[in-house]
């Protein structure tokens, strides 16, 4: 399996972003075929105790790399990736993992 993570700087204005993400971008990811798994989450903290560099998480499984890049191509993908720019103003860092 391949995993997608959204890694979600943080925010500068985190009641927007939240919103946002709930309402629409939400919404857009889970009309995707062929995610096997999703979750998402809020980061709280680091194991030191300093900042977080990021704000949210989203890791999305797949079957396969190849299906991973078909599904980024379907009409859903594209709407779901063009969303991030509209309101992760913290940035966002994709990166695609094997998993074991």
């Amino acid at each position: 399996m391949v995993k997608l993570t959204v890694l979600y700087g943080p925010p500068t204005d985190p009641a927007a972003f939240e919103d946002h993400y709930a309402n629409t971008h939400l919404p857009l990811a889970s009309k995707m075929p062929n995610v096997q798994r999703f979750e998402a989450g809020r980061v709280v903290g680091t194991p030191d105790g300093s900042e977080p560099p990021y704000y949210r998480i989203a890791e999305l499984w797949f079957d396969s790399a190849e299906t991973m890049q078909a599904t980024m191509a379907t009409e859903e993908g594209q709407a779901t990736a063009g969303d991030i720019p509209t309101f992760a103003t913290g940035g966002a860092t994709l990166v695609v993992s094997e998993v074991d």
